[in-house]
C-alpha cells in the first residue's frame, strides 16, 4: 500500500485495539482491506565441510610442531577462513606419521 499524499510505503502501526497504516508524512489510512502485509524469514545454516584427497596431501607444506595424539614432530598444514573476513585464518595441521588433523588459532 502507497501513500496517496507522497506515494511512499504505508507502514502498518498498533493503534490501541486497532491497526493503522501510517506515513512519514503524516498520512493515516483505516482501510486494512486494500493491503496485505507478509514477512517471511528464512534462517541460513552455514555448512563447512572439509573433503580431504590423500593424494594432495604431499603438496602441501610441513612444519616442524608436535602431534598431540602421537608426539610426532612434523605436520602438514593448510589454512581455511572459517571465520569473519576481518579475524585471522583458521590454520588447520594432520600429522604425518598417524594423520591426525587438528586446528591451530594462534
Amino acid at each position: 500500500m502507497f501513500c496517496p499524499k507522497c506515494g511512499s510505503i504505508l507502514i502498518p502501526k498498533k493503534e490501541g485495539d486497532k491497526a493503522v497504516f501510517v506515513c512519514s508524512c503524516g498520512y493515516k489510512s483505516q482501510d486494512k482491506s486494500s493491503g496485505h502485509l507478509k514477512d517471511t524469514v528464512k534462517k541460513k545454516t552455514n555448512r563447512m565441510e572439509i573433503v580431504e584427497r590423500r593424494h594432495d596431501l604431499d603438496a602441501l607444506p610441513s612444519m616442524i610442531v608436535e602431534c598431540p595424539k602421537c608426539g610426532h614432530k612434523k605436520a602438514k598444514y593448510w589454512t581455511m577462513q572459517t571465520r569473519a573476513g576481518d579475524e585471522p585464518e583458521t590454520k588447520f595441521l594432520k600429522c604425518e606419521k598417524c594423520g591426525h588433523t587438528w586446528r591451530d588459532y594462534n
